[in-house]
């Protein structure tokens, strides 16, 4: 069912429809304001980035895509041949998916989903932004020990956001009493639909690695970009 709430599944359903382009606005809590292009959604392999085209590499096994949207990093795995499940809580993006020819979806929450074994958890977009919180990490990388198999790994991406709280001098203007600088607020808004705010998580890869390891995972990066962006994996 369509909810007022499901901004990326309403303008994707929108842009899948008319192919117009259109974009996404996104307020959060830190001084920036951005949009997502919703033909970006739709991305083909040769429009993916080299950060996520390194990670569709390093899949394997079975694979879950965790908030795989409309299915363009599924599609490419499929093509692979790889064993791919799309799981994402809106369903109009999952039924776009289905409608693209990704042959596995579950619409569902994450922590709805019924309990199966895989090789490899694929977030992407800053998929594990979703843990909102460092605690919501901690208990997500608990939970995920259950979802993998012997060897499995955790395949994501993320951003240091620091360099946002820099002056012009360089300095850091942050409060180191107050939550942690990568927990965000977000609020997403398309055309006359306006969402509920939300928690994301930016998360350092100095702070994932210091949290993984209290969990047993073994942390590395994979490709890095500038500005704070990388693309790492957890495994077991």
């Amino acid at each position: 069912m369509m909810t007022e709430n499901d901004i990326i599944g309403i303008a994707c359903k929108d842009y899948f429809a008319t192919k117009k382009s259109n974009k996404i606005i996104v307020n959060s809590s830190i001084p920036e304001k951005s949009y997502i292009p919703v033909p970006y959604l739709f991305r083909s392999y040769k429009e993916m980035p080299e950060l996520e085209k390194t990670a569709l590499k390093f899949c394997k096994g079975k694979v879950l895509e965790i908030g795989g949207g409309v299915g363009s990093h599924a599609l490419e795995l499929q093509k692979t041949r790889l064993d791919i499940t799309l799981l994402d809580s809106s369903s109009l993006c999952c039924e776009i998916a289905l409608d693209r020819g990704v042959q596995k979806v579950v619409n569902e929450k994450l922590e709805n989903f019924p309990a199966q074994k895989f090789d490899t958890l694929l977030m992407l977009m800053n998929g594990i932004g979703i843990s909102g919180t460092l605690d919501g990490l901690d208990s997500f990388l608990e939970n995920s020990k259950k979802m993998l198999n012997k060897g499995g790994q955790i395949i994501f991406d993320s951003c240091d956001i620091l360099y946002m709280f820099e002056d012009e001098e360089g300095a850091v203007n942050i409060d180191l009493n107050a939550k942690y600088y990568g927990e965000v607020t977000y609020t997403m808004s398309y055309k006359k639909n306006k969402g509920n705010p939300f928690p994301w998580l930016f998360i350092s890869a100095d702070m994932i690695k210091t949290l993984a390891a209290k969990k047993g995972f073994g942390f590395e990066i994979l490709f890095q970009e500038e500005e704070g962006m990388y693309l790492g994996r957890l495994s077991l």
